[in-house]
């Protein structure tokens, strides 16, 4: 169920929006490089395993870390503050420090039940964090007529910037896309969607299911999963209908970066193997 916000500044709306979509982003992102490792243990050869939990471990180091620390720096000593707020605030800082020891603990794991173990729990326990986050602290937070979300949201992205290495960390939240379109059975579709099935033995696409996902974080879900989309694999999207707008938002956030084969078309479920052909 989606939360609905009331906040004492339409700003301040719009800034709980912001980062309710930023955590889906990478909500899922980190669905599908914890998939892609789970997956990966099961190779007899432990290279694969090995090279997915570094690449998953730097992007936590990259994204996720730098995100709590964040929080713990503006959002959390704001929220400590309000009437009812403190214990709670306490037990999210604490479920900080267990996602970094999480993080820690993955990159010296390489006992393939270990691996699977700790990753499945960073999964699990970053996705309870954040809906504690967007349905409890958030909220509160905007509520609070003292108190500008949109403010502690900027200094979010100020100390974020600081601390980036060389530059911007991609931790930032897009506008809405508009894209260039093309006419496909007689709809509109980007004009990277085809049926020619040419990456249907794409072996190494995960799959992600959004049909469960609120549909105002839905696309920010799927954003964030094919930003960890390397060049030459792709993804499984199931969708609950056709999502010709979200392949728009992708072509313009990604131009021509996706080649988009219709597997399903209907009427439950569409699944649709998503291709990334370059950066």
């Amino acid at each position: 169920m989606q939360t609905v916000t009331l906040a004492s500044a339409e700003r301040d709306v719009r800034a709980a929006e912001a980062m309710e979509s930023h955590h889906a982003e990478l909500l899922g992102n980190l669905e599908l490089r914890t998939t892609r490792l789970l997956r990966a243990i099961t190779a007899p050869d432990a290279a694969p395993a090995r090279r997915t939990r570094d690449e998953l471990v730097a992007w936590c180091r990259r994204e996720l870390v730098p995100h709590a620390e964040a929080e713990e720096a503006v959002l959390y000593p704001a929220a400590r503050q309000l009437a009812g707020q403190h214990a709670l605030i306490h037990a999210m800082s604490h479920e900080h420090g267990v996602l970094q020891d999480l993080v820690a603990r993955l990159a010296s794991a390489d006992d393939p039940s270990v691996l699977a173990a700790e990753a499945g729990a960073l999964r699990r326990l970053f996705a309870s964090h954040v809906h504690k986050e967007n349905a409890l602290i958030l909220p509160a937070v905007a509520a609070d007529a003292s108190t500008s979300l949109a403010d502690l949201l900027d200094r979010m992205h100020a100390q974020l910037e600081a601390t980036a290495d060389g530059g911007a960390t991609g931790t930032g939240t897009a506008e809405p896309p508009t894209t260039d379109a093309a006419v496909t059975d007689g709809q509109t579709a980007p004009t990277a969607a085809h049926t020619c099935g040419c990456h249907d033995a794409d072996d190494d696409a995960v799959e992600l299911d959004v049909r469960a996902v609120p549909h105002a974080i839905r696309h920010a879900t799927v954003f964030g999963a094919l930003d960890a989309v390397a060049p030459g694999t792709g993804i499984v999207l199931v969708a609950p209908h056709d999502p010709l707008p979200l392949l728009a938002q992708i072509d313009q956030r990604h131009p021509h970066a996706f080649d988009v084969t219709y597997l399903e078309r209907g009427p439950e479920a569409w699944r649709l193997l998503l291709h990334r052909t370059h950066p």
